[in-house]
């Protein structure tokens, strides 16, 4: 009895702890801020990239002064994402523009790159394009922009400063720049 008294008390105990009212603390804009910067890559200072985003993720990009979303990511790749209808709800509620412009892994077409292109020249302030990864963002992004004549090293070294590789599209991406190497 003396043991079964023992235990009785140190759930009494545990539990009076677990109720303490402590006041919730809600992240801040410096902690949306540098949550932001640890999972978005800038590839310029109008350009992010990042891996999926979650629904709340949203907060942190409008922290960062992102005003436009682009996914390039296409419904049911992984079933437990958020799709692309909840992102453009939460971006739309959240005062950030989106847009879809989904790559497969199939690769790209025309149409996509001049997609991109359209959202990037409409955007009023900073872009983040996701992906699973960033990397079809960060490809698609430099298809775009080697369409608009920016020399392909330089979309190389802007792509490797966030990190990503565009070896997989570089001969697209000197094709288009008029370029071939």
């Amino acid at each position: 009895m003396k043991a079964v008294t023992s235990i009785s008390m140190l759930g009494i105990a545990l539990i009076l702890t677990a109720c303490r009212s402590e006041p919730v603390q809600y992240p801040t804009v410096d902690i949306l801020k540098e949550k932001a910067q640890s999972m978005f890559r800038s590839i310029n200072e109008k350009v992010s990239v990042s891996p999926q985003i979650s629904l709340e993720d949203i907060a942190a990009a409008k922290a960062e002064g992102v005003t436009l979303i682009v996914n390039n990511r296409p419904d049911g790749e992984e079933p437990g994402a958020p799709q692309s209808a909840d992102i453009a709800a939460a971006a739309k509620a959240a005062g950030i523009e989106y847009i879809g412009i989904p790559i497969t892994h199939s690769g790209f077409s025309a149409p996509q790159v001049d997609a991109m292109i359209a959202a990037l020249e409409g955007a009023k302030g900073k872009t983040l394009a996701y992906c699973r990864s960033g990397t079809r963002s960060t490809l698609l992004w430099s298809l775009a922009q080697a369409k608009q004549g920016i020399a392909p090293d330089e979309i190389a070294r802007l792509a490797g400063n966030a990190g990503y590789d565009i070896t997989p599209v570089r001969a697209m991406v000197d094709a288009l720049a008029g370029e071939t190497n």
